[in-house]
């Protein structure tokens, strides 16, 4: 928002009018002696426009645009914005979200179910003022994508990029869950979750998921599992990153249910099952209802005085104004 902070200064501005009469209009400016040349009976005689006609008229809105601006300038011109400062910091969040080849099921319409996780995520990442949120991905091998930021665009981005397939083929939520752990162990926040996304069952990697969920349990760290499918046969089409070949057919296959409870009792954390888009918004709703801590704010003011830039361009426009009448209009200094 822009104000001004002596407004009382733009009453000069009713004088530039009459300075402007005075200049260009009024019959006895000096400078010229007027001539009426005209045609009996006829139109009056017009002085065609020339370029050196141009530039004399040009060289006036310069100048009388740099008047205003000075004006403008006198009056203290300055943009304020309010910010929110929180005295308290949030919640670290880890997510780790299954990245392989089951997570394009199509039995969560209208897209599969990996689209439809980020479509959750980043609407949970947008509710979420001044936590840190981190991402890992998994299936094979798992990798940290962003570490716990306030970067939200650069976590949104990455979140975007993620492709299924690209860590191989395979399923290792141990190695998700230690990963995220790990980013989180050295935090400084009160609260510390991780959200763990996974439709499958955990068959590669050296961690398994159980002894993850109670190292994070011993360090603070509580989990929420949330195994996604509806158990239903379900159409799938996944093209892989490395080949470009595209794989279609059917899955029916099913997270483990025992292990994912197991994960939020080692730590902690609670277990819910998503079978379907509209279930799946709704515990991420649950979770962030559940992990809400009290967050002061401040609002601060900030204000940024614009004149000098105003005197500035004004300063230009008069510099211009001057170097156009001594060397292209030939004008005495």
């Amino acid at each position: 928002m822009w104000v001004l902070d002596r407004p009382v200064y733009l009453l000069f501005l009713l004088v530039l009018p009459v300075l402007f009469y005075l200049r260009h209009v009024h019959r006895w400016r000096g400078g010229r002696l007027p001539v009426p040349i005209s045609v009996y009976d006829g139109a009056a005689f017009r002085p065609p426009l020339t370029f050196r006609v141009v530039m004399v008229r040009l060289s006036a809105v310069m100048f009388w645009v740099a008047m205003v601006l000075m004006i403008v300038a006198l009056a203290g011109p300055t943009r304020t914005t309010r910010e929110r400062v929180y005295l308290s910091r949030g919640i670290d969040i880890m997510l780790v979200v299954d990245q392989s080849a089951s997570m394009a099921a199509q039995d969560f319409q209208p897209v599969n179910r990996f689209e439809t996780a980020r479509s959750v995520i980043r609407r949970f990442v947008e509710q979420r003022p001044n936590d840190h949120i981190g991402l890992v991905g998994f299936s094979a091998e798992a990798a940290l994508r962003v570490p716990p930021t306030l970067n939200y665009d650069q976590l949104l981005q990455s979140l975007d990029g993620m492709q299924l397939m690209e860590l191989g083929d395979g399923t290792a939520i141990g190695m998700g869950l230690a990963l995220a752990s790990l980013h989180l162990r050295g935090s400084t926040a009160e609260d510390k979750v991780i959200v763990l996304l996974t439709d499958g069952v955990n068959n590669a990697g050296e961690i398994s998921p159980e002894a993850a969920a109670e190292v994070a349990g011993q360090s603070g760290i509580r989990i929420y599992a949330i195994g996604v499918g509806s158990g239903q046969e379900a159409r799938i089409e996944v093209r892989d990153p490395e080949t470009g070949q595209l794989y279609r057919g059917t899955v029916r296959d099913s997270y483990d249910q025992t292990t994912l409870e197991r994960i939020a009792e080692l730590s902690g954390g609670s277990y819910f099952t998503a079978g379907s888009a509209g279930t799946l918004e709704a515990i991420f709703d649950a979770i962030g209802t559940a992990e809400n801590t009290e967050r002061r704010v401040q609002i601060r003011v900030i204000r940024r005085p614009q004149h000098r830039v105003i005197l500035m361009w004004a300063l230009g426009l008069l510099v211009a104004e001057a170097i156009l009448r001594r060397f292209l209009l030939g004008s005495a200094p």
